[in-house]
């Protein structure tokens, strides 16, 4: 009898659980994002990390929603040449290995960048590595390029790229960015960029160096003037001799740290235009613990501060980049992005781009619909019909030393 109503409470789960799924997959995308972000809290109940590998996995398995409203015409940008559905992408960081590009894309980002993918496998450093400071809407990390590396990648964006070509919709118009790293025990980090880009650069709308991770030792170093200079030769020398059809290479972006010297962001600033790098991706994690960070029980914890309290610092690196390249180079803003506001006011300082990641942790995947509406309405509301003007507006309304109002004087 005991076997009989438990076989009957089995299936009653299992059709109130088909029911459900049934539900969601054929419910409208504002429904699917809601619901969806709504099981947040559950999950962070969970360790950081562990929370992160069962997103990936939800993705894998369709679980996620997927945007079917069209983007507003006012946030369709182009940049390098490439067309952006909108001007919100995924940074680095979620998609390590490649995994989930179709339903990140699904979820209505303009762009997703991967990474960062180092040569050879590694694991990174020892667990625990993430820490949540969930008061702050932050959270610091050494994961030190844990990496399936090169080759695991390339299986994956293969796979990908020819899903794509038989099926315009698993794209849906969005940009793809690879993000490169190098090995923890790399001594020469040139070969171990340009491995990464011999293997991958053929999948990629455009291409990130990343030199500016805290958690893998002496990289940052490779911000340095010389440094730099030779990398970035080095780098674009292997990609430009690969085989490329009319399009030409990917564009070749270096992603820089938030907490620069005035004379190091003068040093990549003339790097990067006199070595003709494509852009600049501002910024990366902080190793600083600004304010009320200083105070919480994790600030002790080593590794990078991402989330609400780097945006300050990050977006004014990002102002600093774009005055001292004098606008030549396309900037991603990245760093404590959470509204439409906080996307507006990177794209005023001098973003072409934004990107977002600690957010969407913390308040799920509606953030991305959201913060795409609400940026839209921003640039309404000030008089802009498209993303493109209002890039580096804060510059072109500040008032020089001789008090006339000038592009960056």
């Amino acid at each position: 009898m005991a076997l009989k109503y438990a076989s009957r409470l089995v299936m009653l789960g299992a059709t109130a659980g088909a029911g459900g799924y049934y539900y969601y997959k054929t419910a409208s995308s504002s429904i699917q994002f809601e619901l969806m972000s709504a099981l947040g809290p559950a999950f962070r109940l969970l360790d950081p990390e562990t929370t992160h590998n069962l997103g990936i996995l939800a993705a894998q398995w369709g679980m996620f929603p997927k945007e079917k409203r069209p983007d507003p015409e006012v946030l369709k940008t182009r940049v390098w040449g490439l067309d952006f559905p909108n001007p919100v992408g995924l940074a680095a960081g979620f998609d390590k290995h490649a995994e989930v590009i179709e339903p990140m894309l699904g979820l209505g980002f303009g762009f997703v960048e991967v990474g960062s993918i180092t040569p050879k496998p590694q694991p990174g450093n020892p667990q625990p590595r993430v820490f949540r400071l969930p008061e702050l809407k932050a959270t610091i990390n050494r994961y030190g390029f844990n990496s399936l590396g090169a080759d695991a990648a390339e299986d994956n964006l293969h796979a990908f790229s020819v899903k794509a070509s038989k099926d315009p919709e698993v794209k849906r118009g969005g940009i793809l960015g690879v993000n490169l790293g190098k090995n923890k025990t790399s001594k020469d980090a040139g070969t171990d960029y340009s491995i990464g880009i011999s293997k991958l650069a053929k999948f990629a709308d455009y291409l990130v160096i990343n030199i500016s991770s805290p958690n893998t030792p002496g990289l940052r170093a490779l911000q340095g003037r010389k440094e730099l200079e030779e990398l970035v030769k080095q780098v674009k020398g292997t990609r430009d001799r690969m085989r490329w059809g009319p399009k030409g290479p990917p564009p070749l972006l270096v992603k820089i740290a938030p907490d620069l010297t005035e004379v190091d962001k003068i040093d990549i600033a003339e790097v990067a235009v006199k070595q003709g790098v494509d852009g600049l991706i501002v910024s990366n994690t902080t190793i600083q613990r600004p304010g009320e960070v200083a105070k919480h029980p994790v600030a002790n914890e080593a590794g990078g501060l991402s989330g609400k309290p780097l945006f300050e610092m990050s977006t004014a690196a990002l102002a600093d980049m774009y005055r001292l390249t004098r606008g030549k180079i396309p900037l991603i803003g990245c760093g404590g992005v959470s509204t439409g506001e906080d996307a507006y006011q990177k794209i005023r300082a001098g973003a072409s781009l934004v990107q977002i990641y600690t957010s969407m942790a913390y308040e799920g995947p509606i953030v991305v619909p959201r913060i795409k509406e609400e940026l839209a309405a921003c640039l309404i509301r000030d008089g802009f019909s498209s993303v493109a003007q209002a890039v580096g507006a804060d510059h072109k309304a500040a008032k020089g030393p001789d008090g006339k109002k000038g592009w960056l004087w």
